[in-house]
């Protein structure tokens, strides 16, 4: 199963498994997260509904992204600045797909069901 989640302003196709480097989220290694901004899941070839699914990850690091050099320059007129940036990145690994509390509760109510 995968799905399309929106974090940081940006979009990542995920899956059970991967890991994404996303916009800095706070929190420490190892504590787990929670997408909730899921636009498309689906399983193979067939979609599946969004409402109310969250994928659910853990945070692997916090650190820095590779270094983008801003170069700026008006010609004659020796002006040239240089300067370089690098933006805060976390480093997810995606663990679950889908809200597992409903799918409990769906299981715990099918028994129910059968019995009536």
């Amino acid at each position: 199963m995968f799905a399309i989640v929106r974090t940081g302003g940006k979009q990542y196709r995920v899956a059970a498994g991967d890991k994404i480097a996303v916009e800095k989220i706070e929190g420490e290694a190892g504590s787990a997260v929670t997408l909730g901004d899921v636009l498309l899941a689906g399983d193979g070839s067939g979609l599946k509904s969004v409402d109310g699914l969250t994928v659910a990850a853990e945070i692997v690091a916090q650190g820095r992204g590779d270094k983008v050099i801003v170069f700026k320059k008006r010609r004659r007129h020796n002006y040239r600045r240089r300067n370089g940036h690098r933006q805060h990145m976390t480093l997810l690994k995606i663990t679950a797909i889908g809200d597992h509390k409903a799918e409990d509760r769906a299981q715990a109510s099918e028994p129910a069901l059968a019995e009536a």
